[in-house]
């Protein structure tokens, strides 16, 4: 037996994220649903006791603190603690962005468990949700919201079964993905750091060990090689160059260019002039839009 209360609601197959159901419980000993199988995405974190949780052939001993997602058409079993069940929220969502958001967060039905700390701001989130139980647009409004308010919490939690391996390498391609597509813009390293959520120093050590240089050198080989593209496909003044690769002195452009080239932006520019880069309109639309956002 449970003491529970939940709410369900009509799924919106049109929008991007929304709640199917959401709900708190309170359990008896040995409690237990399935083995069955959901037709949405369900989180479920537990505020207090314990259990466990089996999904694909794989049995969780989950406490206070932790949560567990059981994805769509997976079979899954999870039974509350004989001497101290466990009290969870739940909540379910669907809509067109929630498998692409799932796996942003680090959750699969291989690595379902994660570890949060933050359980009054998760009751709070739930709360709300039930307290707009209405179809009214206002209440499908404030509930939608407060579903990626929850997302967003569980994004900053721990997932058990991420490997060492695993978790420096996603590290590494955002902070790659970053720098690719602001490579133009005076960012520095600890901008990086910051966007993937980790100091410099860690940073540093990931990208040494990932790829064999720093942030920084990559940093500058990407920029150098797209003011190579440039070069080689425009008569743009070198200072244009410099700016449009993430230089703001010309002249920190140039010795950087050297130092990479062995030689200036002129001379290379001279040396690959007959040279035609597959895409290179491509890249001269893109460059003469970005310095028309600039003059403007």
């Amino acid at each position: 037996m449970e003491k529970a209360y939940k709410l369900e609601f009509t799924a919106e197959e049109n929008e991007s994220l929304y709640v199917t159901s959401c709900g708190l419980s309170k359990t008896q000993p040995h409690h237990h649903f399935g083995p069955a199988i959901k037709p949405h995405h369900m989180i479920h974190y537990i505020l207090s006791g314990k259990g466990i949780f089996r999904l694909k052939g794989k049995e969780y001993k989950l406490t206070e603190g932790t949560g567990f997602l059981i994805t769509p058409d997976e079979l899954s079993y999870y039974e509350a603690d004989e001497n101290d069940p466990w009290t969870y929220v739940w909540v379910g969502f669907g809509g067109k962005l929630a498998a692409s958001i799932v796996e942003q967060l680090s959750l699969s039905a291989d690595q379902p468990i994660f570890r949060n700390s933050d359980s009054d701001k998760i009751y709070s989130i739930v709360h709300d949700m039930m307290e707009h139980n209405t179809f009214s647009i206002a209440d499908s409004l404030e509930r939608n919201g407060q579903l990626h308010l929850f997302l967003s919490v569980v994004a900053g939690s721990q997932t058990s079964e991420r490997g060492e391996s695993e978790s420096a390498n996603n590290y590494v391609q955002k902070a790659i993905s970053f720098i690719r597509g602001n490579y133009y813009n005076p960012i520095k390293i600890t901008d990086v750091a910051d966007y993937v959520c980790i100091n410099r120093s860690y940073l540093y050590t990931l990208f040494e060990k990932t790829l064999g240089v720093s942030p920084q050198q990559y940093l500058s080989s990407y920029r150098i090689s797209k003011a190579c593209d440039l070069l080689k496909v425009t008569d743009l003044p070198i200072e244009s160059i410099a700016i449009s690769s993430g230089y703001n002195d010309p002249l920190v452009f140039t010795k950087a260019f050297k130092l990479d080239k062995g030689m200036s932006p002129s001379s290379y520019r001279k040396a690959h002039k007959h040279e035609s880069l597959s895409g290179g309109k491509e890249h001269l639309k893109q460059l003469e839009k970005y310095l028309e956002g600039k003059t403007k």
